[in-house]
């Protein structure tokens, strides 16, 4: 695809944001301080009113004054701004609720935001979203809460690599924590929502009821052991995550709370990383999402926030650390193409796939051992059940946030197709990640715009392909070989296994900042997979990228598919003129546009058309 590559920079944690291409650098693992006034404002966005609204708001005072109300013309102003907003939001979020109805989200808690102020608002936020249908299993980190145990207990916590040596009194301390930290989220779920404002619509006797939290023995561990002469006593990896039992509770429209305290199958109880244990269940329960609730954004070395990187950006970042991170050498040696074979993975038809077949796919899936997987209990990646951070490398922040990043797209790999990496400490961080177009987090997501990339000479006979049925039916108009050589440049193709499944164009013209899109194809066996969607919407990035602030489009058959996606009609006076020129009124097509919005994105493509 024709995103941009990533350098060697690390993530850092700032809360100022971007939308230009992030620039890595390798210098950049501070971790600066935040400003109070920055941390409020982080997130707002200027609002511009409709002209009827600012008509409204300067001319209320005089039409207020014959109604002998001027001194409440400015309250009243306001409220119409409020009441059209109010309105906007509900119209432009319909997608978002749709989208996210009755999908499973994994989502992990770092223990920093766990022992914050910040914990209550994300509660109340993850409450409201489960009454609009969002299916969430909570993973709390515990390990600040558990060095405060200790440390008031007169002991020192000990890690090694990404584990903490879960002695005897670590292990209280684990217990202790957890047993907090559960009573705790549950009584913040408890209450249902304010009745106040909901009595006069009728009968609300249903909202005493809060939440219901769901926790229990779904997580069966075993010991860690012995590792390299260090041994972990009673820390746990994962063995198994009880997926039916988690499901039946989720059905039931409870949230699952998952503890990190794991069970060993001769009835101790063992302490394993919140990573390990949230990746791990994000992967067995085939969820949707994987959000990690941290202490700070993904940053670039300018201090900007990464909105967006594929998983192929997001491998290479993590591949250029691995000499100076033991986290990112984790990473690789779980991934490694050379090792594939032995890393319990196989694809849908149940081969170990090749090197070319394994480049980013999502048609394996992970085996572990003894339940989440490895069920031929050969003991390969034993270790690997899930993917486990922490130790003094994450504690110190040496590295910036690339800790989080690598579990991220090992989870991606493994088939979550998106991985939410958000701060925190921004007020309203689930709703504005959720039910914004940009977010305001970093996403990783492992399928959009995979296989997505600017054409090449070679795959003029792929195009011909798809657009020979469609030319045939009228729908498209008659190119020869000749004219697709000509126009390739401006062709953008979706490629999957050595196939090109979908194609379109993007014609600009760049003094009326315009661009035309044309010649829409996807296979047939490929409909309905959201193809389409996938090339519409890098289409208009890339015109963003260009400059472009509107699309056109002309077409006789496939209007209904276009006014959907925010195409309106227009007359043939919109189409630039040296286009109209060109156009064959005989075929009678219809004529659409598409202002293009700023894209906030950060998915950078190339600045220019090849």
């Amino acid at each position: 695809m024709a995103t941009s590559s990533p350098s060697s920079c690390l993530p850092i944690q700032n809360h100022q944001s971007c939308y230009r291409k992030p620039n890595f650098s390798p210098s950049s693992i501070t971790k600066p301080k935040i400003s109070r006034f920055t941390k409020k404002i982080n997130g707002i966005r200027p609002i511009k009113l409709s002209s009827s609204l600012e008509c409204s708001f300067n001319d209320c005072g005089k039409k207020l004054k014959v109604m002998g109300e001027a001194e409440s013309g400015g309250i009243e102003a306001s409220s119409v701004v409020k009441d059209e907003l109010f309105v906007s939001f509900f119209r432009e979020s319909w997608p978002y609720f749709l989208a996210h109805r009755n999908s499973t989200f994994v989502l992990l808690i770092s223990a920093e935001i766990v022992d914050s102020p910040h914990l209550d608002p994300i509660l109340m936020d993850i409450s409201l979203l489960h009454g609009l249908g969002i299916k969430f299993v909570l993973v709390p980190g515990t390990h600040v809460q558990i060095d405060k145990i200790l440390s008031e207990r007169g002991r020192e916590p000990k890690y090694d690599g990404r584990y903490r040596i879960t002695d005897s009194d670590s292990l209280k301390a684990a217990m202790d924590a957890a047993g907090r930290i559960r009573i705790m989220i549950e009584a913040k779920l408890s209450p249902g929502p304010s009745l106040s404002g909901v009595r006069r619509h009728g009968d609300y006797s249903r909202l005493y009821d809060g939440v219901s939290v769901a926790s229990g023995n779904f997580l069966a561990a075993k010991r860690r052991g012995v590792v390299d002469g260090i041994d972990y006593v009673s820390t746990g990896e994962v063995k198994k995550i009880d997926v039916s039992r988690i499901r039946e509770r989720l059905d039931q429209d409870c949230i699952v709370l998952l503890s990190n305290l794991g069970y060993s199958s001769s009835g101790e109880v063992l302490n394993c990383n919140t990573y390990e244990v949230a990746t791990a269940c994000a992967m067995a329960l085939r969820a949707e999402k994987l959000i990690c609730i941290i202490d700070g954004p993904i940053l670039d070395e300018c201090g900007r926030l990464i909105r967006f990187l594929t998983l192929q950006d997001a491998d290479m970042l993590i591949r250029k650390r691995a000499k100076q991170s033991e986290t990112a050498a984790n990473y690789v040696k779980a991934v490694d193409q050379e090792d594939f074979s032995g890393l319990g993975y196989i694809t849908s038809n149940g081969k170990v796939p090749s090197q070319k077949e394994e480049s980013f796919t999502k048609s394996y899936t992970p085996i572990f051992q003894n339940g989440v997987g490895f069920d031929n209990g050969n003991g390969l990646w034993s270790s690997e059940q899930g993917f486990a951070i922490g130790g003094q490398e994450r504690l110190s922040r040496l590295n910036g946030y690339l800790s989080e990043l690598a579990a991220a797209a090992f989870v991606c790999r493994v088939g979550v197709q998106r991985v939410h990496l958000l701060d925190g400490t921004v007020g309203g961080v689930l709703l504005k990640e959720l039910f914004q177009r940009d977010g305001v987090g970093t996403m990783v997501a492992s399928d959009l715009y995979e296989g997505t990339r600017m054409a090449k000479v070679t795959d003029i006979s792929g195009i011909k392909r798809l657009l020979q049925p469609l030319e045939e039916s009228g729908t498209l108009i008659r190119r020869t070989e000749k004219e697709l050589l000509e126009a390739l440049d401006s062709f953008i193709v979706v490629e999957r296994e050595g196939q090109i499944i979908a194609c379109a164009a993007l014609l600009p013209f760049f003094e009326e900042k315009s661009g035309e899109v044309a010649a829409i194809a996807v296979s047939p066996d490929c409909r309905g997979q959201g193809q389409g969607d996938k090339l519409l919407d890098y289409i208009e990035k890339k015109a963003s990228s260009l400059g472009l602030q509107m699309l056109f489009l002309l077409t006789t058959r496939t209007a209904d598919w276009f006014v959907r996606r925010g195409f309106s009609e227009c007359s043939i006076e919109c189409i630039p003129e040296v286009r109209r020129k060109k156009i064959n009124l005989s075929r009678k097509s219809k004529y659409y546009m598409k202002k293009l919005l700023p894209d906030r994105s950060g998915i950078w493509l190339n600045s220019t058309l090849p």
